[in-house]
């Protein structure tokens, strides 16, 4: 809970006293809140499989982009404060219902409280693997908390122009940020396999029990910047990674005009074009998106539902 003094667990750095109830950036004081813990149908496949991933949505972010499709959590309008043991006890009950995983969303402002349920847990004996989806803009100190406990991670890289992070995300270092987090995954990875390499395992069913997916979500308009991050992550971790290329941007209805560019969807001619791109690369181990996936049954109810 120190972390929680000072508060730089992210990039921010903007040192608040959460434990003093003062608000970071992210908008959070010391009182982890979550706003959902429930099976979700709507990850990669090898992650929700036909039973679901136990999916828990924290509230808060760090980051804020401006076309967020879960912003009403990111900015708290909902959400209910829980305690480290009650997130033991949630991991539990998502385990009771078939879920295939425990998948931690936004979760990267209350790591330090979610290392100790996570031990909590498999101190009881849970031994489902642990899941981070994150948007990569968090520090490689913070990750290494999370060192050995997390099994799979699920990082996006959204963007690799300054320019952009600090037009949506006003994070003009967002790009060497999460670039440094990703290669922290990977090197936790890779510190569990004999050859050095990360170990992407399955089980008989198809399910991720270890392992990481490199999201990336095609913003209108950016196909150029999507090529770049596909090269980038193709040339820095090649097969070691699988690559999930996401079509289903949906924009906010209350998008301010300055961000025109970004208040239509995707079209199919801009996602081929990506999805080409990497088949030209030659990547073979990705996930891609099919049919009309820009859709709102991606964003699920934040009721307070399982917390």
């Amino acid at each position: 809970m120190d972390h929680y003094k000072s508060c730089s667990l992210c990039p921010r750095n903007c040192n608040a006293d959460r434990m003093k109830g003062r608000l970071g950036y992210c908008g959070s004081s010391d009182r982890m809140t979550a706003a959902r813990a429930a099976l979700h149908m709507w990850e990669e496949p090898c992650i929700s499989g036909r039973e679901g991933s136990g999916t828990i949505f924290f509230a808060g972010c760090a980051l804020k982009c401006v076309y967020c499709q879960n912003r009403s959590i990111a900015l708290r309008k909902a959400g209910k404060e829980i305690s480290a043991g009650r997130l033991s006890e949630i991991f539990f009950e998502l385990a009771e219902k078939g879920a295939n995983n425990i998948n931690l969303v936004t979760a990267d402002h209350f790591i330090p409280e979610i290392v100790n349920a996570i031990r909590m847990a498999r101190d009881n004996g849970f031994g489902l693997p642990f899941l981070l989806n994150t948007s990569s803009y968090v520090k490689t100190d913070t990750l290494k908390m999370l060192d050995g406990l997390v099994d799979i991670y699920l990082p996006d890289m959204k963007y690799i122009d300054p320019r952009t992070a600090l037009e949506y995300s006003n994070a003009a270092d967002y790009p060497a940020a999460a670039k440094e987090a990703i290669d922290e995954m990977v090197r936790q990875l890779r510190a569990r396999s004999n050859d050095g390499r990360v170990r992407n395992i399955f089980d008989s069913r198809g399910i991720m029990q270890q392992g990481i997916i490199i999201r990336h979500m095609l913003l209108p308009g950016h196909v150029l910047e999507a090529k770049l991050i596909v090269r980038y992550l193709h040339e820095k971790y090649g097969d070691e990674v699988y690559l999930s290329l996401m079509s289903q941007y949906t924009p906010p209805k209350d998008l301010p005009g300055r961000f025109a560019k970004i208040s239509r969807r995707v079209t199919q001619r801009e996602y081929e074009s990506l999805l080409d791109y990497a088949a030209e690369l030659g990547i073979t181990k990705g996930f891609m998106q099919e049919g009309a996936a820009a859709d709102e049954s991606f964003i699920p109810a934040f009721n307070c539902e399982g917390i």
